[in-house]
């Protein structure tokens, strides 16, 4: 019986239902796909550095675990000192660059046959490795969200450069130009970003890293394993990106809670006469409160629903039209879901008390 009333009371009211339904769904889509940004971007990062197959990585003092925030302090003849080092098999220097055109984006120049070296040559989709200064090659994703094809001109630091090469996703940057072109367009002649070392076995990286750190004028470089270097890739060691994940909850949770709370203030300045009759009926303050939330519950519960559909459509779109990548997983659902029940009671206590707190007599002589 309570719970057709609760319906009839929604349905009653469609537009405010309609509003505080949509406004927790942005609530909900708000955090999934703002978290599943961020979380998607580590992801990609994470697993493309993991494709490239080295068992250590070298960069220059005080740099940042971030891929591609390092420029190129370092001297590339480096790489001889630490091709000199027991069990490194391989070291492919690689110059980075930030790119804030368009997308931000890491464009790598490599050295070829090093880098190839690391876990295996590129597998083209189309096309072939670059040959002149002026051709590049990018990974499968980038030119289906740009819809490039092997031939055509794209744009890297104001130059123009030739797709020579389609290749598979998964191995480092999403556009490989030389390292040397590289060098040149950002000033770096003879310097490299990173060093990634191939070693004779795994097992032996922590003894490398430990070797590069006995090296003269070495003792302050960032040297680590794979593993490591990965393990660092998270929300928690980025800075700032946990706290801008709270900022975003903070917000979304001040959103249900003033939509939520209006919409429930109202509704219940409305029904004062109706509260009125159910507790002439002999309805409890209890019975009033638990009115209150269930109707909110139950608003919450299909702006829930809408958001969740809405983040799982923009993420399709998302990933199906551009290289970033968004993760929606369960575990952020269901904290998500928490949150918006959580926000939507918070602001209908005070309005569901109010309600329990009205005189019968009062009530019925509402006009």
């Amino acid at each position: 019986m309570m719970n057709k009333m609760i319906v009839a009371n929604l349905m009653h009211r469609p537009i405010r239902s309609f509003i505080s339904i949509i406004a927790i769904a942005l609530e909900v889509a708000l955090i999934l796909l703002i978290v599943g940004l961020a979380l998607g971007l580590l992801n990609d990062s994470r697993q493309r550095q993991a494709g490239i197959g080295a068992d250590v990585v070298v960069m220059p003092p005080g740099s940042s675990y971030i891929v591609g925030l390092t420029g190129a302090p370092m001297p590339i003849k480096i790489g001889e000192i630490l091709a000199k080092l027991p069990h490194v098999v391989v070291v492919a220097p690689v110059v980075t660059q930030v790119s804030t055109t368009g997308n931000l984006e890491v464009i790598a120049g490599i050295d070829l046959n090093s880098y190839e070296k690391l876990s295996g040559p590129f597998q083209f989709v189309a096309g072939r490795p670059f040959r002149a200064p002026d051709e590049c090659m990018v990974d499968d994703l980038y030119a289906r969200a740009k819809h490039i094809k092997v031939g055509d001109e794209i744009e890297i630091l104001n130059n123009k450069f030739r797709v020579s090469g389609i290749v598979e996703p998964g191995k480092g940057a999403r556009k490989f130009v030389q390292i040397g072109v590289l060098q040149d367009l950002n000033g770096s002649q003879g310097k490299a970003s990173i060093f990634y070392l191939k070693l004779d076995d795994p097992a032996n990286a922590d003894a490398v890293v430990n070797e590069i750190k006995q090296v003269p004028g070495m003792s302050t470089y960032v040297a680590a394993s794979m593993a490591y270097y990965l393990s660092m890739m998270t929300t928690s060691r980025y800075p700032g990106v946990s706290q801008f994940i709270d900022f975003v909850i903070v917000i979304s949770v001040i959103i249900g809670f003033l939509v939520i709370f209006q919409s429930m203030y109202t509704a219940v300045m409305e029904r004062t006469r109706e509260i009125g009759i159910l507790k002439s009926m002999g309805a409890s303050k209890l019975y009033i409160v638990d009115v209150i939330l269930r109707e909110t519950v139950l608003l919450a519960i299909g702006g829930i629903i809408v958001g969740i559909v809405f983040s799982l459509v923009a993420r399709a779109g998302i990933d199906g039209h551009s290289t970033l990548r968004v993760v929606v997983t369960g575990r952020w659902i269901l904290r998500a879901t928490a949150i918006a029940i959580g926000g939507a009671i918070l602001g209908a206590l005070y309005p569901a008390f109010k309600a329990a707190q009205k005189d019968p007599i009062d009530a019925l002589a509402y006009e």
